[in-house]
């Protein structure tokens, strides 16, 4: 078997920055001293022997192209630093575009990325379409592998978290604190993993066996000020607890719930999705089912590294998440 060798390990052997041995092997400038001692370093460890490298030898550009669907979005920032570390260990860079939640510029943002050179492409995807599935067929025939995050589809490679396991979690959660009257606050079915599974897990769990559970579902758009303008919406409902797919959706609604002073565990709970840090220092600090989106961005950057190593890659579905449980969600004792 090949030993593996980093970036890391040429670095300290070489007593140069990582950066300086990335930059050598992207053909960047370097001083013909520190080149000589890369270049030592790399024979002596057997690095050069590394698939991948022998790739960026073959005139590769050393680029893989990134889509995000967001610039401004806590789960995209913990992703990008998962790719981000993973490429660095081999001496990539990112190129970076957004799709801005459209999917139709997802596939531009891929057709872009690709004449500018990308060896291979990351893209956190809305959604999968047939067109999706016919444009990352069409750059793996010329030699531009594709792995998409956040959703899946049979004839695509992908890396997901269990949406749909984490919506369980949170309807055992919920029922098991009392709860029968939910208003579960999601966005369209067109994001199957957020849109869909979430909300299909939790429902599937919070109702089962319970003749008198309710969820009231109130569609909305991403991010907390299209959550907040539904809060007179969701208060008809008069639920006793609100879910939200996503923990921003759940800041516009302790927002909304606030300004109407209505107290948040003791008359309406409130829970999300996603574990974003912000969620500790609200009032009152959020209840959520987190997921690891770093690593799941360093899986799917390590992923795409095989692909372009002519290596097998099995897709993965079933990221698990954890519940963090916090002081927004009140126990309701039966009377």
């Amino acid at each position: 078997m090949e030993r593996k060798v980093t970036i890391q390990d040429i670095a300290a052997l070489a007593e140069v920055s990582k950066s300086t041995v990335s930059r050598y092997l992207n053909k960047g400038y370097v001083s013909v001293e520190k080149a000589d001692r890369i270049q030592k370093a790399i024979d002596a460890t057997g690095f050069s022997s590394n698939a991948f490298a022998r790739r960026l030898k073959a005139k590769k550009s050393g680029m893989i192209g990134i889509v995000m669907p967001r610039v401004d979005s806590p789960t995209g920032g913990k992703l990008l630093r998962g790719m981000s570390f993973a490429l660095e260990e081999v001496g990539c860079r990112a190129l970076f575009e957004s799709s801005c939640l459209d999917g139709n510029r997802e596939l531009q943002n891929m057709e872009n990325l690709a004449q500018c050179g990308a060896d291979g492409i990351i893209i956190v995807s809305v959604g999968i379409t047939e067109a999706h599935i016919a444009l990352a067929e069409d750059l793996r025939k010329r030699e531009i592998p594709v792995v998409f995050v956040g959703q899946k589809h049979p004839k695509v490679t992908y890396i997901k978290v269990d949406d749909f396991g984490a919506g369980r979690m949170l309807g055992d959660y919920m029922r098991r604190m009392g709860h029968e009257r939910v208003a579960f606050v999601g966005v369209t079915e067109k994001d199957q993993a957020v849109g869909v599974d979430r909300k299909d897990g939790f429902i599937e769990l919070f109702t089962r066996g319970s003749r008198g559970a309710v969820v009231d579902f109130i569609e909305t758009g991403f991010g907390l000020e299209a959550s907040y303008e539904k809060g007179s919406e969701i208060l008809a409902h008069r639920p006793t607890a609100v879910v939200c797919a996503t923990d921003g959706l759940a800041f516009g609604i302790l927002r909304a719930l606030h300004e109407r002073g209505i107290d948040v565990p003791e008359e309406v709970s409130v829970a999300g999705f996603g574990g974003y840090e912000m969620g500790a220092v609200t009032y009152p600090p959020l209840t959520t089912v987190a997921f690891d989106y770093e690593k799941v961005g360093a899986q799917a950057a390590k992923m795409l590294l095989k692909l372009l190593s002519e290596e097998p890659v099995a897709s993965v579905a079933d990221f698990p998440p954890h519940l963090i449980e916090r002081s927004s969600v009140i126990k309701i004792e039966k009377e």
